[in-house]
């Protein structure tokens, strides 16, 4: 896996990518046991399409989460 610092740059280009692309919730950085990756939240499972599995070498990980929304 990558460290920090490829791993925010990763994230940057894949955020700018996925950009205004419906059922995108957000676009983030997780650790795991042996280094970094990119976490992209869905909406739904067919929201996946077009999603890369790495970005600069950077693996991401897709989960889906539904809809989120602000607390009230």
């Amino acid at each position: 896996m990558a460290d920090l610092d490829r791993a925010r740059a990763a994230k940057a280009r894949l955020r700018s990518d996925l950009a205004g692309r419906s059922g995108v919730s957000g676009v983030g950085i997780a650790r795991g046991a042996d280094g970094y990756h990119v976490r992209v939240n869905l909406e739904r499972e067919s929201d996946r399409t077009g999603v890369p599995g790495q970005v600069e070498g950077v693996p991401v990980d897709v989960r889906v989460s539904g809809t989120i929304r602000a607390g009230g």
